[in-house]
């Protein structure tokens, strides 16, 4: 069995189409920035208005493996 060590990170995704596509938009930018993504959980759903038209918001956190390191301990840069 392999084992590995996970961090969470909170990213607010937003939309003007659904809630669906506002987990879409915010795990689609995650991806550009975080390596080894592997789930998130929706930790809260709300609503905005913005302009006389509703704006989706989610709140995930999402969850990506730390790099493994020989003899080191990791380095800042790994995180992202």
């Amino acid at each position: 069995m392999s084992e590995h060590v996970f961090k969470g990170v909170e990213i607010v995704g937003t939309s003007d189409q659904s809630f669906s596509h506002a987990i879409e938009v915010a795990v689609a930018r995650a991806r550009q920035t975080l390596r080894e993504l592997s789930w998130f959980v929706v930790e809260e759903m709300r609503g905005g208005l913005q302009q006389e038209r509703l704006e989706y918001q989610v709140t995930l956190r999402v969850f990506f493996k730390l790099a493994e390191h020989e003899g080191g301990a990791a380095k800042d840069s790994d995180f992202v």
